[in-house]
């Protein structure tokens, strides 16, 4: 049986960047599963499997299609429940719940603003044009402006991981000694802003920094597959 996991990717290819989509490629290894990546760009994603889903990624697992990265860890979980578990019972469904949420409202518009022209750069000409109008329509300004306001930001996102630096001062991993599906939303932002825009926010001696070192080297390295900005 083929998986196939559709992927968001820059005019190359093979920089696949979506926080998301690196959130399932995580789980899918956490979970030993083999798969073929299908990369696609922003306007190519409404062709995906006769329009099945307005986002990436998306999970092909036999005759099932699965969305959101979420949804998909829980998926993974039930259907192979024999393979290292994502999150180890309810209460660590609960914990990525909150995680998740803190993720997105704290860490995810930061990295929009540093790294939203990157992105942008990253883009081939179609999927440049959606993402300009989509975003400035989104966010009230033009990507010029919303990136003047992430070089605040890059001075301030060290501040934003605090509970996770004093939590990694008595465990490696936020899902303990071994990684959960928590840790992968966290390094999903993260490995976001290290693939698109590469821009340095925390020293090498960051308790963080180092939490993140030891995620790209999670089963088999796979997080450094794409090379940083």
């Amino acid at each position: 049986m083929t998986r196939l996991l559709y992927a968001l990717a820059g005019a190359d290819k093979a920089r696949q960047f979506s926080p998301h989509v690196w959130k399932t490629v995580m789980s899918l290894a956490h979970k030993g599963l083999d798969y073929e990546t299908v990369p696609v760009g922003f306007t190519e994603i409404p062709a995906i499997e006769n329009g099945s889903t307005a986002t990436v990624p998306l999970l092909r697992d036999g005759d099932r299609l699965v969305r959101d990265s979420f949804e998909i860890a829980l998926y993974l979980d039930e259907a192979y429940p024999d393979r290292p578990s994502l999150f180890c019972g309810e209460g660590g469904k609960a914990m990525a719940r909150f995680i998740e949420n803190w993720s997105q409202s704290t860490l995810h518009m930061a990295v929009t603003r540093i790294a939203i022209l990157d992105i942008h750069d990253l883009l081939g000409p179609a999927d440049r044009a959606y993402f300009r109008s989509s975003r400035e329509e989104r966010l009230g300004a033009s990507l010029e402006e919303i990136a003047a306001a992430g070089k605040a930001e890059v001075e301030g996102f060290a501040k934003k991981l605090q509970p996770l630096r004093n939590m990694l001062k008595v465990q490696p991993f936020i899902g303990g000694e071994e990684p959960l599906f928590p840790d992968y939303i966290v390094f999903g932002a993260l490995q976001w802003l290290r693939t698109t825009a590469g821009t340095k926010v925390l020293e090498a001696d960051d308790p963080v920094a180092l939490w993140f070192a030891r995620c790209l080297d999670l089963h088999g390295g796979i997080g450094h597959r794409v090379t940083a900005a």
